[in-house]
């Protein structure tokens, strides 16, 4: 017997995991707040375990249970994805189909580029994005699910290509009241008295790592660092004057919020690439074409003169793995 779960039960969930509020939640669903939280207590109540916690303050947190939950939700709301995906496909009689993951906060524009591509080899080439967080992505590629991702700062890893196309440092969104919200050059240092508001480990460890690594070459020991999985929150924060927040450059793009504020930080060491990344013993003439023609405008210097002759053994356009820039 299959659980009585609908994929409006799964969307509620992962809605509000994301968000933490019943507010923000129900209007990105577009349904009304009562209406979402009768669909989590009734979910709740089918099969007996708590998914949230709520308190008086009316403040939202996951369950260790509703975690796994979500984890899980997400991969069955993939998997129904791409079978409708693939169906369509087949049915308008589509000859290809790449699938590309990114991140819920890629730049629009790498992503509109990724669905603007054509290829003359390949003209009714299907293409089917798939969001997940970035170290999703990476495990998504070593295991074949998607062909290749959009990853910033991917990890090292010998069985993955890595090709930067861009790079830009992390931002700090502070109150406009901050004391350092009008310096020229932002650093990590300026931020040391406040308390953070970072993304949450298991949405970029290697993001979080490297903030935290470069506060202790600094000596600084955050107050607390609260973790959020959407900017949206931490930005609701900042208002709020909980903390500041430390976010990537997309995520950042588009702030506009009363009383807050978007600056650059200027360490060294917390300035990142964006990198194409897919398996290492990708041979596909396909993915190596579609690679390019994306490349030719994000960073055409890193292109090879000329076209690679694969071979079933050749890693993807003689391409190396990135190797990352040594941290001061």
């Amino acid at each position: 017997m299959f659980p009585s779960v609908e994929i409006r039960h799964l969307l509620a969930v992962i809605a509000l995991a994301e968000e933490l509020n019943f507010r923000r939640a129900a209007n990105r669903l577009h349904i009304t707040q009562p209406a979402l939280s009768k669909q989590i207590t009734d979910l709740e109540a089918e099969h007996r375990f708590h998914l949230f916690t709520r308190d008086k303050r009316r403040i939202v947190e996951l369950t260790d249970a509703g975690r796994l939950f979500v984890e899980e939700a997400r991969s069955a709301l993939s998997h129904t994805e791409r079978a409708v995906h693939l169906a369509r496909a087949a049915h308008e009689g589509s000859d290809s189909i790449l699938t590309i993951g990114h991140s819920p906060y890629a730049n629009h524009d790498w992503v509109s580029a990724m669905l603007a591509i054509q290829l003359p080899l390949y003209p009714r080439l299907g293409i089917r994005l798939k969001t997940q967080f970035a170290m999703e992505s990476v495990h998504s590629v070593l295991v074949g699910e998607v062909n290749l991702a959009l990853v910033t700062a991917p990890p090292q890893d010998a069985q993955i290509t890595a090709v930067p196309f861009a790079r830009a440092p992390l931002y700090a969104v502070l109150p406009e009241t901050h004391r350092a919200a009008h310096k020229e050059r932002l650093v990590l240092q300026d931020l040391a008295k406040d308390e953070w508001i970072l993304f949450a480990k298991r949405v970029h460890p290697v993001l979080h790592e490297a903030i935290m690594d470069t506060a202790r070459r600094e000596s600084i020991t955050p107050k607390h660092a609260h973790d959020v999985f959407a900017p949206q929150q931490a930005v609701d924060l900042v208002s709020e004057h909980v903390g500041v927040a430390i976010l990537t450059q997309p995520t950042a793009r588009g702030i506009d919020t009363a009383g807050v504020i978007v600056k650059s930080l200027s360490d060294a060491a917390l300035c990142f690439e964006t990198c194409v990344i897919m398996r290492a013993d990708n041979a596909s003439r396909l993915v190596n074409e579609y690679v390019r023609m994306f490349l030719r405008k994000y960073a055409p210097q890193r292109l090879p003169p000329k076209q690679v002759k694969l071979s079933p053994s050749a890693p993807v356009l003689g391409w190396k793995t990135r190797t990352p820039p040594s941290r001061p």
